[in-house]
C-alpha cells in the first residue's frame, strides 16, 4: 500500500489541490473547489541542542545511534553538536577541603585536575601542553585566592609543593610509590633482596608507619653489606653493583615521611592516602571518549570540558 502525498484542503478538506508558486521560500497550494491558498508548514525539526549533547556526551549516543533515533542527518547533528555553547560554571568556595591533584594523558594533550575529597566535585581542570610544577602551583594560588580554604593536598609526589606551601601537610600516594618500586626491582624479582622488599612494599597500604618503619630498616641491616657491593671499572672508578636495589630503598626512605601524612591528621582531616579519587574520573573520561573514534582536538576537548561539568 503506498502513502498518498495529497494535498488536503483546510478549508474545504478536499483533495482537489494543486501546487501553487512560493512565498517567502515556501511552498503554497491552492484548492480547486474553493480557491484556499495556504503556505506549507516547515517540515524543520526543533531539536533542543542541549538534550541533543547531553545523549551525546553522558548517555554515550554516537552520530550513527542519534540519526536513527532522531531521524535527521549526521551532517545536522554534528552541526548542531558544534553550535552547542557549554554553560560557564562557576564554583565559589569558602569552605576548607583536601586537594586531589593529578595529570593524565589524552593522546596528544595532558588533562590537569584539581578535585574536592569529601564532596567529591571537581574544582578546577586545565588542558596544558606539559605537566609542569608551575601550572600546579598557579592554579592552587588561584583556588586560595577564591577562598578555598586547602587543609591537605595528595598528590603523586611533588617535591615543590613541601617548599612552597610548607603549611599545608602533603600526602604522597602510595600506590606511586609502590610503582616506583616496582619499576626497580619489577613484578617478579629474582634476587633474594628484592623479594623481601617487595613483600615490605606489596603491604605499604596496609600498615601503619611505625610498623612500616620497623620492616624497612631490618631489611637494611640484614641487606647493607649486599648493597655496599661494588666493582672497579678499567678507569679504576668503583660503581655500585645493585644500583636499582639501592634505587628503590633509598626512593621509600626519602619518602617515608609523606607517606603516613594522613595518619597524622586522622582525627582532624578524611586524608586518602592515594589519588585513586582521580584515577576513577580518568578512566570514566576515557572510555566515554573512546567511544567516540577520531574526535578533532577542539571536539574532544569540549566533550572532556562537558563531562567534568557533570
Amino acid at each position: 500500500m503506498t502513502k498518498c502525498y495529497t494535498k488536503v484542503c483546510k478549508n474545504c478538506m478536499s483533495r482537489n489541490t494543486k501546487k501553487d508558486w512560493s512565498r517567502r521560500w515556501k511552498q503554497s497550494y491552492k484548492c480547486k473547489d474553493c480557491n484556499y491558498v495556504w503556505i506549507s508548514v516547515s517540515r524543520k525539526k526543533d531539536i533542543d541542542t542541549r538534550k541533543l549533547y547531553h545523549d551525546y556526551s553522558v548517555h554515550k549516543q554516537t552520530y550513527s545511534e542519534l540519526w536513527t533515533m532522531k531521524w535527521i542527518s549526521k551532517k545536522t547533528i554534528q552541526r548542531k553538536l558544534d553550535s552547542f555553547i557549554l554553560p560557564n560554571k562557576v564554583i565559589e568556595g569558602r569552605e576548607e577541603i583536601v586537594l586531589l591533584i593529578d595529570t593524565t594523558y589524552f593522546g596528544n594533550m595532558w588533562l590537569m585536575v584539581f578535585k574536592e575529597v569529601r564532596w567529591k566535585m571537581i574544582l578546577h581542570f586545565e588542558i596544558v601542553n606539559y605537566e609542569t610544577n608551575n601550572w600546579y602551583k598557579n592554579w592552587i594560588r588561584k583556588l586560595q585566592e577564591q577562598w578555598w580554604i586547602i587543609k591537605a593536598i595528595v598528590c603523586d609526589w611533588r617535591r615543590w609543593l613541601l617548599w612552597w606551601f610548607a603549611d599545608i601537610p602533603t600526602q604522597m600516594c602510595q600506590f606511586h610509590q609502590q610503582q616506583i618500586v616496582r619499576r626497580y626491582i619489577t613484578k617478579k624479582p629474582v634476587l633474594e633482596a628484592n623479594k623481601e622488599l617487595k613483600v615490605i612494599v606489596d603491604w605499604l597500604h596496609r600498615c601503619d608507619e611505625w610498623a612500616f618503619r620497623i620492616d624497612l630498616e631490618r631489611w637494611y641491616k640484614k641487606h647493607e653489606s649486599f648493597l655496599k657491593e661494588q666493582w672497579t671499572k678499567s678507569n679504576w672508578k668503583k660503581y655500585y653493583i645493585h644500583k636499582r636495589t639501592r634505587c628503590a630503598y633509598y626512593s621509600l626512605k626519602r619518602n617515608l615521611e609523606y607517606l603516613f601524612i594522613y595518619e597524622r591528621y586522622w582525627w582532624e582531616l578524611d586524608i586518602p592516602n592515594t589519588t585513586n579519587g582521580l584515577e576513577a574520573v580518568f578512566s570514566h573520561l576515557k572510555y566515554k571518549v573512546n567511544l567516540h573514534r577520531w574526535l578533532r582536538q577542539d571536539r574532544k576537548i569540549k566533550l572532556i570540558s562537558y563531562l567534568l561539568q557533570h
